[in-house]
Parts: C-alpha cells; sequence; structure tokens
C-alpha cells in the first residue's frame, strides 16, 4: 500500500508540472462534502491503493444562482501601473471576487486556447444539475477520451461527487465527459447549455467544443471571461470546497478498491490564503492558472494564461492586489 500511495504522490507532481516545490499535505478543512464512509482527505491521480476512511462529513446540495450579465468582472483596472516586475503570461487579470472590480490586466479580452481551466464552466453547470450522491454508469465514450484520464471502466457505476473531485483535483478528462452526459443527456447538448451560459454571463469571447478543453480548436477563452466565470462558481458552496481540497482519499469499487486524488494546484500549498481554482495545460495553450485567495475577509481571482512561470506570475497579482484592499 506504502509503494502505491508513493506512485500515487509521484503522479500527481508529474501532472502538475511547472509548479513550485512542495509537499502535498491534507488540512483539516479540506474534509469533502461527502458521506464518512466514502472518502478521507489526505493524493494523486486515480492511483489504486487499498485504504479506509472515518471522516464524518455532511452533504451540502447546490443551488442555482442567478448570473449578473456584464457586471461580473468590470474596469478599467485600478492597478493599472501599480506591478513592478513584469508577468511570463501572454494575457492575466487580477479582480476583486467580492465586487468584480478589475485591479489590473494585460491583454484581458485576447481569446486564447484554455486547456483544462475549460473544467470551471463543466463544473458549475454539472453541480447545478446533479446531485452528489447521484450514481451515473460510465458511458463508453467516456472511456476512450484523450488524456489525461483517471481510467473509468465502461458500465461502472460512479456517485456524481467522486467524478467532480476527479475532474477539479486530477483533471481527469473522462471524469469531465461523464459529467457533461450525465448533466446534459449528451455531449452536444451540454455543451450547448455551456455555450449558452458563457453568452448569459456576459462572456463575449468565450467558446466550448469540449466539456475537458482536452481539444484546443474551438474551445477559447479570455483572462476577462474566465475571471467571470470563476467569480460565478466560487457562489456555489460545493465549487469552493472542492478546488480548495489540497488531496482526497476515495472509497472504489473491487478491484479498485481506492483511489487517491493530489489537486494539481500547487498555489494551494505554497501561498498563503490560496483557496482554488485550475490549472490548465495544453502545447497550444501553455500553461493556464485560474487561482484564488483569501486574506482578512477578502477574495482576489487571478488568472494568468500561456505562462511559463504559472506560480510566481499568480502571486505576483494577489500580492498586488492584497497590498491594495487590506491597506
Amino acid at each position: 500500500m506504502g509503494l502505491a500511495v508513493l506512485a500515487a504522490l509521484l503522479a500527481g507532481a508529474w501532472a502538475g508540472s511547472h509548479r513550485p516545490s512542495a509537499t502535498a499535505q491534507a488540512a483539516s478543512n479540506d474534509t469533502p462534502i461527502i458521506a464518512a464512509e466514502d472518502v478521507s482527505t489526505g493524493g494523486s491521480s486515480g492511483t489504486a491503493t487499498t485504504t479506509s476512511a472515518t471522516t464524518t462529513t455532511t452533504t451540502t446540495a447546490a443551488s442555482p444562482v442567478d448570473p449578473e450579465p456584464l457586471t461580473l468582472v468590470h474596469g478599467p483596472p485600478l492597478l493599472a501601473r501599480r506591478l513592478k516586475a513584469r508577468l511570463a503570461a501572454s494575457a492575466a487579470i487580477l479582480v476583486d471576487a467580492d465586487t468584480g472590480q478589475v485591479l489590473w490586466s494585460l491583454h484581458p479580452h485576447q481569446r486564447r486556447p484554455i486547456a483544462s481551466t475549460t473544467k470551471i464552466m463543466t463544473a458549475l453547470l454539472a453541480l447545478r444539475t446533479l446531485k452528489p450522491h447521484q450514481v451515473i454508469t460510465v458511458d463508453r465514450a467516456v472511456t476512450r477520451v484523450p488524456l489525461v484520464r483517471e481510467g473509468l471502466r465502461t458500465g461502472e457505476r460512479v456517485q456524481a461527487w467522486k467524478l467532480f473531485y476527479a475532474m477539479l483535483l486530477y483533471s481527469g478528462n473522462d471524469d469531465a465527459l461523464q459529467l457533461a452526459i450525465a448533466a446534459g443527456g449528451s455531449k452536444a447538448t451540454f455543451l450547448k447549455q455551456m455555450n449558452d451560459e458563457a453568452k448569459r454571463l456576459g462572456m463575449h469571447d468565450t467558446h466550448y467544443t469540449s466539456p475537458s478543453g482536452v481539444i484546443d480548436e474551438g474551445n477559447y477563452s479570455t483572462a476577462w471571461d474566465l475571471a467571470a466565470v470563476t467569480r460565478m462558481a466560487l457562489r456555489n458552496p460545493t465549487f469552493r470546497k472542492i478546488v480548495r481540497t489540497k488531496l482526497v482519499h476515495v472509497k472504489w469499487a473491487a478491484p479498485t478498491y481506492s483511489k487517491i486524488y493530489v489537486n494539481n494546484n500547487s498555489l494551494l500549498r505554497v501561498y498563503p490564503g490560496a483557496n482554488g481554482v485550475k490549472t490548465g495545460f495544453t502545447h497550444l495553450s501553455g500553461w493556464c492558472l485560474v487561482s484564488s485567495a483569501t486574506r482578512r475577509g477578502h477574495t482576489l481571482i487571478a488568472v494568468v494564461l500561456n505562462s511559463g512561470d504559472m506560480y510566481r506570475d499568480s502571486e505576483k497579482l494577489l500580492n498586488l492586489g492584497f497590498g491594495y484592499v487590506l491597506s
């Protein structure tokens, strides 16, 4: 079991490469919103191990929230001239999550491939439809999506909450497709819902062709629009709970028995107050990170796209923002 867990941690570290060196560790406030017999907090990418769980938790149902079209993010940036160091990112934005006010930006409306940050919208919509303990039968198409995938098997029955954790921590593309099919009835229907929701939220420079972001063609957004959908998603307590979780142990049916997911977002382990949100990478998109952090009751959202140093870029933006809002 020790060797399996070690392999799981190494797999999680590989999936989040270009991250600062950090040790994955669980925090007491990272307990998932699920039943005690199913999970314990503590690892990585769909690796099977045997484990037992004793964590006591409660279930919280997600509820839809009315959007605020065109006002989820607004500017101009208040701190346009205050960032001293240059960023490695091609596009970026810093937003006050409480008000939607833009604090700083770099090419905020530039359309770019966004890789797995696409899954923020997938989670937002699927959480409105699927109950945490709803049992989902894995569709055959899910097992054929391109990597990265956790290895769902055709016909196996999985509770929805497990797929949400796998999608948002490990970034499983098979999990994203399965949630899309379960929530929308089909991939095509769910994609239409994603694009309709983007319009409803005032995301004028966003188009989705995938619920996972694994294929870049026609799948794009901007730093501005990603901040908008993230601000909306963070209103959902279940989403907030999942994306701040560093590591989770999940019980699974035989012959797997257990899986461990490590959150690919290393900012959670190195930046004080960090509590989300999602990493992304393809060869076309480059390294992308949508991050959030809270200090003294103030929450900020930072988005960096195509960055050679996404964590340092994010830290620079968040430091700038907290220096302003907490002064």
